[in-house]
């Protein structure tokens, strides 16, 4: 008769998140960074002066109503941009590094919502559907999959080989 295999709860807990750091490391960490890459100007100042593509990314409705004209966006547009970038460069780096994991993972599923939503309405990507014989729809399916992946950070943290762990170890010390 096979028996399942038991596994030692600490040890699940302990190795989940750890496990959910590498999965986005190995899955989402790239997709991310090469995003926030495309939004970033040229030159030595292009890290405060956003890319023509980045509004057209962030933006797309309110960039043909311009006729794709972003000198007529204003400050908020800027910073709106600014801290998309920003967050696609910081959010994934602190994951990664098990820093201030919980609230990065919660602003990485912000983040996925307003990316999910402006997809939908902005770039009139479909929304797909759940229960279906496609495993693949971009915002359905996969963006699922991501805020499943970050509410495990969410609830466990990052773990004990995580920078967080390392912190908090030596504040109780």
């Amino acid at each position: 008769m096979l028996t399942p295999i038991q596994i030692p709860q600490s040890l699940a807990l302990n190795g989940l998140p750890l496990l959910a750091r590498l999965t986005f490391a190995g899955t989402l960490l790239v997709y991310f960074w090469n995003s926030a890459l495309t939004k970033l100007g040229d030159g030595v100042l292009g890290f405060v002066r956003p890319s023509f593509n980045s509004y057209a990314q962030i933006f797309p409705r309110q960039m043909e109503a311009l006729n794709y004209d972003a000198s007529q966006l204003g400050l908020f547009h800027w910073a709106v941009v600014m801290a998309g970038t920003y967050a696609e460069f910081i959010l994934p780096a602190l994951i990664i590094l098990g820093l201030l994991t919980r609230l990065a993972a919660l602003g990485m599923i912000g983040f996925v919502v307003v990316q999910s939503l402006t997809d939908i309405v902005g770039h009139h990507v479909p929304l797909g559907a759940w229960f279906d014989a496609a495993s693949d729809a971009p915002i359905a399916d996969q963006r699922a999959l991501w805020v499943y992946l970050l509410v495990t950070l969410i609830a466990l943290g990052g773990g004990p080989l995580s920078l967080d762990r390392l912190l908090f170890q030596r504040k109780s010390a």
